[in-house]
């Protein structure tokens, strides 16, 4: 969400134009994030996010659109994207495909604790059974395939040890990922990056209330293991160590599993879904710090740490059940 496309005042009054959402009072770009551009654009309507996509086509797009629409009206907390008079909730300004959404209550918790991840736990089952029945079929582009084509690209930055690292990691979620294992996973669409910047916490007499999941332009088909353990990474993990806060861990996932019990093979699976996680995420900071593109406002993320988590990973994981 950096802001790599600059808009005027008068161009987004002209393209708000086509919505019925009163007058433009004000707007500001939004510095966090590395993929698309974002403002907070607020009229006599009231507030909503706007994004200009950079990298996503206008074919793609309408999965993840369809996918917001079909989880907010299954009751899941996300942002909803706004139509204009033609009903249309995607269009174009600046050469870019955009988007207006509805702007959920709330900020990010970068320090969270249990009772943050039990409801961020909840939330993410939530999704999966919501999602279950969306017809949606893009698959995941920061997977496997994007995993192949990164990795040799960023090796050359790497020290003998972390190449060496990549490369093993690699080829065993190759091997991982052809057996009949992962064939048999639950999938769907899934957010695939729910990060504790991704989430928004309010109040309500003085405690935690979820305010909702965002920016869901990293979504795909894939397992729900995987989208877990995207998750745990982030929210029950020590940033300075890369080892999981038992805590965090044991809420977050005792919540999840209270509301969708895991199947065998997804038990059996889980250590190999929270190394798999590790990796897409460290490719994925490796890659936007070593082949940046120009933007005003960027925000790169330190792959080390990922390294880190990747390397507790390897060595055990916690049960599935807490």
């Amino acid at each position: 969400m950096a802001v790599f496309t600059p808009v005027s005042r008068a161009q987004l009054a002209a393209w708000l134009g086509r919505y019925r959402l009163g007058e433009l009072r004000a707007f500001e770009g939004i510095a966090s994030g590395i993929e698309n551009t974002n403002y907070f654009v607020t009229t006599t309507a009231g507030r909503f996010v706007m994004t200009l996509f950079e990298r996503l086509s206008a074919e793609q797009l309408p999965f993840y659109l369809g996918m917001m629409q079909h989880l907010a009206q299954r009751g899941i907390p996300c942002p909803d994207p706004v139509p204009d008079i033609d009903g249309q909730v995607l269009g174009e300004l600046n050469g870019k495909p955009a988007a207006l959404v509805s702007c959920l209550a709330g900020r990010s918790n970068f320090h969270p604790g249990p009772v943050h991840c039990s409801q961020v736990g909840d939330l993410v089952a939530g999704m999966h059974l919501a999602a279950h029945d969306y017809p949606g079929d893009l698959p995941n582009l920061r997977a496997l395939a994007w995993w192949r084509d990164t990795a040799p690209r960023v090796a050359p930055f790497l020290s003998p040890d972390d190449a060496a690292l990549l490369a093993d990691e690699l080829a065993a979620q190759e091997h991982f990922h052809a057996s009949d294992t992962y064939r048999s996973l639950p999938r769907s669409a899934v957010h695939a990056d729910l990060f504790r910047d991704n989430v928004l916490f309010d109040e309500q007499d003085g405690e935690p209330r979820l305010g909702g999941a965002i920016d869901f332009y990293f979504a795909g088909v894939d397992t729900w293991m995987f989208d877990l353990a995207v998750t745990v990474n982030d929210w029950c993990c020590d940033d300075a160590s890369g080892a999981f806060d038992s805590a965090r861990l044991d809420a977050l996932i005792k919540a999840y599993v209270a509301r969708r019990a895991p199947e065998p093979a997804e038990v059996h699976a889980w250590p190999m879904m929270l190394r798999a996680a590790a990796l897409r995420f460290w490719l994925s900071r490796l890659f936007d710090l070593h082949l940046p593109r120009a933007a005003e406002l960027v925000n790169p993320k330190d792959p080390e740490q990922y390294a880190r988590i990747l390397r507790h990973r390897r060595h055990g994981a916690p049960s599935l059940e807490g």
